[in-house]
């Protein structure tokens, strides 16, 4: 597949750290192609396969069933694919399966979606060699947390929750964090989701005094809450996670909202010459699509720094890095996960989310 000259020059420009370039590498993409999930196997697929034409790489698709029933057979088309390497991975279950036999084989798995904690640190104890694209499960409580820090510390601020276990468990993190520091919410409440109107929780938060506040709940949720305290003539702030990062239900989303989550690779400067590309050529780069075009630049350097230091492909992506991809500079750390903090502080502003304007600033 070849590229335009602007997106070649910056593809250069990534990999200018490597003395020469390798031949490419055969990687097994394991990802749903039917059910439910089919959609973001597509993703996964798209990206990788759109990366693979740079250097002649090659993929081979393995169908992901995301349940035990089909562990054994994908375990099988893994180690019949004659692959270097393994990316996808939608499914904890798929993992568990494939993880052992990979590991005898010798071969790296990179999982662009799998968050548990729990199989991690299995990964450790096993000497597996699964390594995670997505940010680790504390990822998203740490960023709120350093977000609120460094731009509420002087500010009354509130916690509320939804009530769900995601929701209770995040705000709980947070809170906990915040306590070690010093930091006390003048407010906290758990709201009732799914309403047509928050507006006794808007006024309570009103009554509190805070003018800050933390929500962790969902989209539609966030969005109602923000609507009526702008009908109210409340002045709240409004922070909330990567649950912000959804479409819009009936309620659309106040300018102005704050949400920390992962920003947009497709309008990243790295990625935005291959995001319309991928446009042109009829893929939208939405979901996984980038990700997997990230995994594949990254894997293909890795091989190539592996052949330069006579490593091994898993002790050049465990030991080496930063790689330039179009999710900036990545690399993984003795855990396994990568090394940076992917969230971002990010506000909603004109129909999408861009990095946050300084506190107190226009938008």
């Amino acid at each position: 597949m070849r590229r335009s000259i602007v997106s070649s020059l910056i593809l250069a420009g990534l990999v200018q750290a490597t003395p020469a370039l390798a031949a490419g590498i055969k990687v097994a993409v394991v990802a749903p192609v039917e059910g439910p999930f089919a959609p973001l196997g597509k993703q996964i697929v798209d990206g990788a396969g759109f990366k693979a034409g740079d250097r002649g790489s090659e993929i081979v698709v393995i169908p992901e069933t995301c349940d035990t029933a089909g562990s054994e057979a994908l375990t099988k088309a893994l180690l019949a694919a004659g692959a270097e390497a393994a990316v996808g991975f939608l499914c904890t279950e798929s993992l568990d399966a494939a993880l052992p036999a990979l590991t005898e084989a010798g071969l790296p798995a990179i999982t662009l979606s799998v968050r548990s904690d729990i199989l991690m640190e299995d990964a450790l104890k096993n000497k597996w060699p699964l390594f995670r694209l997505a940010p680790s499960g504390n990822a998203e409580a740490t960023a709120i947390v350093d977000a609120i820090v460094n731009r509420w510390k002087d500010k009354p601020i509130a916690l509320v929750d939804d009530g769900t276990i995601h929701s209770r468990e995040l705000v709980e993190a947070v809170r906990a964090a915040l306590a070690e520091i010093g930091m006390t919410p003048v407010f906290s409440d758990t709201y009732r989701p799914a309403q047509e109107q928050q507006i006794n929780l808007v006024r309570r938060l009103v009554k509190s005094g805070a003018t800050h506040v933390f929500t962790g709940g969902d989209r539609q949720d966030t969005a109602v809450i923000a609507r009526d305290a702008i009908g109210e003539g409340a002045s709240l702030t409004l922070l909330g996670g990567d649950a912000l990062n959804a479409a819009d239900l009936t309620v659309p989303l106040a300018d102005g909202v704050l949400a920390v989550t992962l920003p947009d690779a497709a309008q990243s400067p790295e990625g935005k010459p291959f995001a319309d590309e991928m446009r042109a050529a009829g893929i939208e780069p939405e979901g996984y699509v980038m990700p997997a075009f990230a995994v594949m630049a990254l894997l293909e350097e890795a091989k190539d720094r592996a052949a330069q230091d006579d490593k091994s492909l898993i002790e050049a992506i465990a030991g080496k890095g930063p790689y330039p991809t179009v999710l900036g500079l990545t690399a993984f750390n003795a855990g396994h996960e990568r090394a940076d903090n992917p969230y971002r502080l990010m506000q909603w502003q004109g129909g999408h989310f861009a990095p946050a304007a300084a506190e107190g600033a226009a938008p």
